[in-house]
């Protein structure tokens, strides 16, 4: 889809992109206005073309949206340019204009980040601060002066917060699976059950007494509508269920007492319900710790061909880009097998969420600039890596600078595919990979979506006893969405 951000309004602008249009063209306003409506329609029928629009929201009601709703504000302009404008149209957005130019400025080009399209202005020689700060937060733009025709800009292949979230709601609706959600207790899981079903995103079990689950969610105003509610202590399934856990766990000591007993936990009543295909994922560990929901996992469920441990991954959503941060939850000090087993299911993790992964093994050294230990354990992945999974592009080690930014990619790693470009990081153990997705998460303004289990043959994945209701959906959504693959 060829679109536009029209930065301030003008005539010459807008008619040399509707020249480019061939007539199919529509305008769309994030924030109606009505002058600029006006005008508009009296410049197409001007020129004899059909005036097509539509907006968001009106007047200053965006305000307040923006204000107390932030992301939701962005994911439904998002949503209403997708849906809205014809893929064989050329959309032309008109940029925000209540405060003046440099009044909306930061609005403005937060809305094109978040469309993807790219910004022209017009402008003349007294706007060089317009030319500065566009080249601190866009890739590129088209800042005409005078009389200047132009060139259509590429679009922007921005990442945004609100963008990922909308992509990944976009393909969980698309084939919606079945998630189990253990700790019906707990309010916060109560509220996201409500957001997730209102919002169509998946089917939902909840586990425990239906009476104390829809008692406790009507004393806080929740609608619990089409979600299914399982009781371990006397289900249809008990029976069944103890049945596979004895025989599974037999040659560990397991007896059919225990196995009665434990199928009765709502934890391994979740992973059961997963086991047997009766729900495609679980998430737990609200209440719990990342042990008390793996360990059901590993004893049935068990981890996929080729793999020997799992990890954790979180996905790191920044202002415009998403980065991929593991083993930040589960293996302390990975040997240079796991290290190249992490490497390799990350890389698959960030390709199933529309990463196209580019994967730094994290040192303090780049390439043979220093030695160590935890070097050597480096390199041994990388060389594993790159030996077993040809099809992904990996380097290592590297440091986190080297890695990410390409200026000092030139000087420390210059022959590298991956240094400059990387968005997958594997650090050389937990105590690294942890300290730096919670230090990133509190000083980057970032989303940390995770910790996503990997390595297991279906989704079973861990909340953090401190997870917000946000949390919860996003782990959900991505929990819905592993279970496609």
């Amino acid at each position: 889809m060829l679109s536009a951000f029209i930065l301030n309004y003008d005539e010459k602008l807008i008619f040399d992109h509707i020249k480019q249009a061939n007539d199919k063209i529509i305008f769309y306003f994030p924030v109606l206005n009505e002058t600029i409506k006006s005008n508009l329609e009296k410049l197409c029928l001007k020129y004899c073309v059909e005036f097509k629009y539509f907006y968001s929201f009106k007047g200053e009601e965006y305000q307040l949206q923006m204000i107390n709703h932030s992301n939701d504000f962005f994911k439904k302009i998002i949503e209403d340019f997708e849906v809205n404008c014809p893929h064989d149209y050329f959309s032309i957005i008109i940029g925000v204009d209540h405060y003046g130019l440099m009044g909306d400025l930061n609005l403005n080009i937060m809305l094109a980040k978040e469309l993807n399209s790219p910004l022209y202005a017009k402008t003349n020689d007294d706007y060089d601060i317009l030319n500065f700060l566009l080249k601190k937060k866009l890739d590129h733009f088209v800042l005409l002066k005078n009389e200047e025709n132009f060139t259509l800009a590429k679009p922007y292949a921005y990442k945004t917060q609100a963008r990922f979230s909308h992509e990944l709601f976009k393909k969980a609706k698309s084939n919606k699976q079945t998630i189990v959600l253990p700790e019906s207790f707990d309010e916060r899981i109560l509220r996201a059950s409500e957001f997730l079903m209102q919002n169509d995103l998946v089917d939902l079990i909840l586990l425990g007494d239906s009476n104390e689950i829809l008692s406790k969610a009507n004393s806080i105003n929740v609608n619990l509508d089409g979600v299914r509610i399982i009781n371990p202590k006397n289900s249809q399934y008990n029976e069944e269920f103890e049945d596979i856990l004895y025989e599974t766990r037999k040659a560990k000591g397991m007896t059919k007492e225990k196995a009665k007993e434990l199928v009765q936990d709502i934890t391994y009543f979740g992973t059961l319900l997963v086991h047997t295909n009766k729900a495609h994922a679980m998430v737990s560990g609200a209440s719990t710790t990342t042990a008390d929901t793996i360990r059901p996992a590993l004893q049935l469920i068990k981890t996929k061909d080729g793999v020997s441990s799992v990890s954790g991954v979180f996905f790191m959503s920044l202002e415009d880009q998403v980065f991929v941060f593991a083993d930040c939850a589960v293996v302390p000090n990975p040997t240079p097998e796991q290290l190249a087993e992490i490497a390799y299911t990350s890389a698959n993790s960030a390709r199933s969420f529309g990463i196209e992964p580019s994967v730094a093994l994290l040192s303090y050294s780049s390439g043979n600039s220093g030695s160590g230990i935890s070097v050597d354990v480096v390199k041994e992945a990388v060389k594993i890596v790159k030996d077993k999974y040809p099809q992904f592009l990996v380097d290592g080690p590297i440091q986190f600078d080297a890695a990410i930014d390409p200026l000092t990619a030139k000087s420390k790693m210059p022959n590298s595919k991956v240094a400059g470009h990387a968005n997958v990081f594997i650090f050389p153990d937990l105590n690294a990979a942890n300290i730096c997705y919670k230090a990133v998460q509190r000083t980057a303004k970032s989303l940390a979506i995770g910790p996503i289990l990997q390595g297991l043959k279906k989704p079973i994945n861990d909340l953090s006893r401190g997870c917000l209701v946000e949390d919860i959906i996003n782990t959900v959504v991505l929990s819905a969405i592993q279970a496609q693959e």
